[in-house]
């Protein structure tokens, strides 16, 4: 597989089995509201059972979720992603003989993803049993500037032969979900969620549209073929399938080229998907190919020119980051009804629940390069927190709003809740995400229309979750990022973005007032000053645990009293260690699933001191499995915060190419996107020593491994600025907007046009 900047390129398709399901999470296409996983149009043999899968960010379906003991407020039902119509198949026939990878000789084959231009293409050079030659050319395309739209550009060129030629396209409408009964991440059967309820031929064009078993959601699918050469059509429905199929004739040297429009609209978003998906369908149609390729060309130069990323020295993670960022773009959700799960819109992994990442790695690349997209982001938790405030009533809570651990439409999906709904610390995720998005934004007026809402029933639910005890606040009975340790009390983490949520609570509370902003909100939830004082002295009496003996901050109250666990000891069978050991078993021990005090160091480094958060580094990286894939990433950003470059290198090198190569023998379920975004951070947050705080921007670059050079982009207030990195010096230039102060090795400098800072020996 190579890898240049823009271009993933395959030479010579692998067709076993492992590398088919590889393939289509590497090169599926997505565009944040659809994702396409890359089957083969023509299919595969049978006995291959392949599931041809498309989504949809946000739509879902209910399933029973049992729990052997019927305790109150357990979950019991939950929503998953689901597998909508299938839209990929077209068949080709020349005379008896039809086209597959799996019969006659490849010649030749290639499949590419093309980031610059958003589109994969496979060619294929191929020769039947009986001698035929053929290039076939498949280009594919998730549209970023018509989001429901997929379209399929086919051409086949004959090369020593003229036939009769069939054609059949067809438009699937029975489908079934992924399962995998050995894997916790994913569905343990195969369940069919979307039952058709029509399938119907309009001006040529199929339309299939189907209901969810249990969530009483529509979604509708419509399919048009346009052939550019003389035929005879003919539309055949069979058992809610509907068959496109020409009959034409294939000249020696002559290209055959069909388009296969399709598009997708749902329920939640439209009052009348069959009636959208029409609108969608005259919309495409209306638009030519070439035009639409040039739009997609178009909005992917705007994002490279707003967020590119450059390394100097090392190809290999310069491709790498370039490819996860264009994931990202493919993933995150681009309205407020669907946000990004960790699988994105590749696979079936997690069954599409959003989670804590997109508040912690994913958004934190949205904000300082697409602003408007992190925005997004928190409209999708505003239009939950109903939901939220649910959530905290049925979990005991007299006031305030608690998220869901995993959820797609703002239901708790959490069956086990020690290591789900028990993790409060999303509350105050969810809060340092929007008061990021403020401080590279100062969008006041977002924090009013959305954001300070959240913010101030969020902080609510601190209060009645915590209480004062010999003067300090604590926060018991939660659990923290690391799994592996639950229901504990007083999570380092949590009562740290606890209290730096609170704090906040009471700073937009006061901006607010002082812009006369804070009335509507004030009559709609009863947000007083008397409460805002509450507020602010738990946030001054936050009890964050520390141990002198060790100068560290312990993950919590108990932590260190457990018996240490020699990570060398385990046999590397044994990892990942929730498959192999029972939860039990891992919380009595002193081991950790992945950062959980390292990562609150890396949010709010000011908190604690640096010798502080270096002996918390050395205990925890002994401890630590890394058995989630978001934990590297952020030890890689400490180890630069704390002068440790060759280390912080070598986490980053873990970490780069986990999909690309599969390091963790799971990309086939779909790609990781916190990890993708965690790749991102390595280099702005970790080398390049970003940081967003109240007092402006930070940065101290450093200069890693054997790259020469590297530059970056962000995003604040408004103005975009571009960081360069040298042996000897950092240059800064400001792209647009107006001058910005900036802090750079600690000084604090005015940015006007260009400013270049000596490196410090």
């Amino acid at each position: 597989m190579q890898n240049t900047p823009y271009v993933l390129e395959l030479a010579d398709i692998s067709l076993d089995r492992y590398h088919l399901n590889l393939n289509e999470v590497i090169f599926h296409n997505a565009n944040g509201y659809i994702g396409i996983r890359y089957d083969f149009e023509e299919g595969y043999p049978e006995g291959y059972n392949f599931t041809p899968s498309q989504y949809i960010n946000g739509l879902y379906d209910y399933a029973d979720l049992p729990q052997a003991e019927k305790l109150f407020g357990l979950v019991n039902e939950k929503q998953t992603i689901l597998n909508t119509a299938n839209t990929q198949i077209i068949r080709i026939m020349f005379d008896d003989e039809e086209f597959s990878m799996f019969k006659g000789t490849v010649l030749s084959s290639n499949l590419r993803l093309d980031m610059e231009r958003g589109i994969t293409v496979r060619k294929v050079k191929w020769r039947s049993p009986q001698g035929k030659e053929m290039l076939l050319t498949v280009t594919r395309m998730a549209s970023f500037y018509q989001l429901p739209l997929f379209t399929i550009e086919y051409e086949v060129e004959p090369l020593n032969f003229s036939a009769r030629t069939v054609i059949d396209s067809v438009h699937d409408g029975t489908v079934c979900n992924y399962a995998n009964p050995a894997d916790p991440r994913l569905a343990c059967e195969c369940v069919q969620y979307l039952t058709p309820l029509g399938c119907e031929i309009k001006e040529a064009t199929s339309y299939i549209t189907s209901k969810t078993s249990k969530s009483n959601l529509e979604i509708c699918s419509g399919v048009k073929n346009v052939l550019f050469q003389e035929y005879q059509q003919e539309f055949v429905i069979d058992n809610n399938d509907a068959h496109c199929r020409f009959h034409t004739y294939a000249r020696q040297g002559e290209k055959i080229r069909l388009i296969k429009y399709a598009v997708f609209c749902d329920s939640i978003r439209h009052g009348n998907c069959r009636l959208q998906a029409e609108a969608e369908m005259e919309r495409a149609l209306s638009t030519p190919l070439e035009t639409l390729y040039r739009k997609q060309t178009a909005y992917l130069e705007d994002y490279w020119n707003s967020c590119r990323v450059d390394i100097e020295g090392d190809p290999e993670s310069n491709a790498a980051l370039r490819y996860s960022m264009y994931q990202l773009l493919q993933s995150v959700g681009k309205d407020r009804f669907s946000n990004i799960s960790p699988k994105g819109l590749s696979g079936d992994g997690y069954e599409g629940h959003f989670f804590w990442d997109s508040e912690m790695y994913i958004q934190p690349f949205f904000t300082i390069t697409r602003p408007h997209i992190s925005r997004t982001l928190i409209e999708y938790r505003y239009a939950t927190l109903d939901m939220a405030r649910e959530n905290a009533r049925i979990l005991g809570h007299h006031s305030g709003s608690l998220y869901p651990w995993r959820t797609i439409m703002g239901r708790e999906c959490s069956g086990y809740f020690p290591a789900g709904s028990a993790q409060y610390h999303i509350n105050g995720d969810i809060a340092y995400a929007i008061i990021a998005y403020y401080l590279a934004s100062k969008d006041l007026a977002f924090i009013k229309e959305m954001g300070a809402e959240i913010i101030f029933e969020t902080a609510r639910l601190w209060i009645d979750a915590g209480n004062f005890h010999d003067g300090k606040f604590h926060i018991n009975e939660v659990t923290g990022p690391d799994e592996y340790t639950c229901l504990v009390n007083n999570n380092y983490y949590t009562n740290l973005l606890a209290q730096y949520h609170l704090n906040w609570a009471a700073k937009f509370y006061y901006l607010l007032k002082d812009s006369q902003m804070l009335l509507e909100l004030e009559e709609k939830i009863g947000i007083s000053e008397r409460e805002i004082e509450l507020f602010q002295k738990a946030s001054t009496g936050m009890y964050l645990p520390y141990d002198e003996k060790l100068g560290i901050n312990p993950q919590d109250d108990s932590f260190l009293q457990k018996k240490r666990w020699d990570i060398d000891s385990i046999p590397p069978h044994k990892f990942p260690l929730l498959l192999n050991y029972h939860p039990m078993h891992l919380y009595r021990h002193q081991i950790c699933k992945q950062a959980d005090t390292v990562m609150a160091h890396f949010l709010l480094e000011d908190a604690q001191s640096r010798e502080t958060m270096l002996n918390s580094f050395k205990y925890y990286e002994k401890i630590s499995t890394h058995d989630s894939s978001l934990s590297m990433c952020i030890f890689g950003i400490m180890a630069a915060r704390l002068g440790m470059e060759e280390k912080a290198f070598a986490y980053f090198k873990n970490i780069i190419r986990v999909d690309l190569d599969d390091t963790l023998n799971n990309t086939v379920d779909g790609i990781h996107t916190a990890n993708m975004a965690g790749s991102y951070m390595a280099v702005i947050y970790g080398f390049g020593g970003f940081r967003l705080k109240e007092s402006g921007i930070f940065l101290a670059p450093l200069l890693p491994g054997d790259w020469s050079a590297y530059s970056f982009k962000i995003s604040f207030e408004g103005s975009r600025i571009m960081v360069h990195v040298k042996e000897s010096e950092c240059k800064f230039v400001l792209e647009q907007g107006g001058a910005k102060d900036i802090h750079v090795y600690g000084d604090k400098y005015l940015l006007e046009d260009v400013l270049i800072v000596k490196r410090p020996k």
